[in-house]
C-alpha cells in the first residue's frame, strides 16, 4: 500500500462530500443510490448513533478519505449485521484498502458480539468485480433473488460468520 492508513469511526460534516466523491468515483451507482449513501451519513450526523443505528468506518490516507463502510444491526435478530455500503475511491482501488477495511469491520462487529454479516449486491455483469471481492474475502453466496432491483437485475446475498 505504501501510505499509512488511519481508521476512524466518527463521521464529520466533511464526510458528506467524501462519501459522495467515493461513490461517484466508482462509476457503479445511479444518482438516487448516491443520494442514499449520503443520506445515511447525514442522518448519523443529525441524530447520532443511538437514533440512527448506523456505524461507520473510514480509511484515511494521504490527507484524504480513501474508503468507507457503513453497517448496522439487523432488527429482530441476535448478532446479525447488514453491511450497507463499502466503497473505495477509484484512485485507491487495487491497493488492499477495501479488504483491510472489511476485515476491520468484521473485527468491530465480532467485538460487539456480532455473529454474522450479510451483504447484498447486484448480479449484473458490471458488479462482477464486487462479487469477486466478496468471494475473495470469504463471503458465501447465500441467495439469488431474481428481478429484485429491476427486470433482469437480480440481487445476490452474501454472508459470513465472524
Amino acid at each position: 500500500m505504501g501510505s499509512q492508513i488511519a481508521y476512524r469511526t466518527e463521521p464529520t460534516t466533511a464526510d458528506i462530500e467524501n462519501i459522495r466523491e467515493i461513490i461517484v468515483s466508482t462509476g457503479f451507482f445511479f444518482d438516487h443510490e448516491i443520494d442514499v449513501a449520503v443520506e445515511l451519513v447525514e442522518e448519523r450526523l443529525a441524530k447520532g448513533f443511538d437514533q440512527s443505528g448506523y456505524y461507520f468506518l473510514f480509511a484515511d490516507t494521504d490527507g484524504k478519505t480513501a474508503a468507507y463502510a457503513c453497517y448496522g444491526t439487523i432488527a429482530c435478530t441476535v448478532g446479525s449485521y447488514d453491511l450497507y455500503w463499502i466503497a473505495t475511491h477509484n484512485d485507491y482501488r487495487g491497493k488492499g484498502i477495501g479488504k483491510d477495511l472489511l476485515r476491520q469491520v468484521e473485527n468491530d462487529i465480532k467485538g460487539m458480539g456480532g455473529r454474522a454479516i450479510y451483504i447484498e449486491t447486484s448480479a449484473k455483469p458490471q458488479y462482477e468485480p464486487t462479487q469477486k471481492f466478496y468471494d475473495s474475502c470469504g463471503y458465501l453466496r447465500e441467495a439469488l433473488l431474481k428481478d429484485f432491483y429491476a427486470d433482469n437485475d437480480h440481487k445476490i446475498i452474501f454472508s459470513k460468520k465472524v
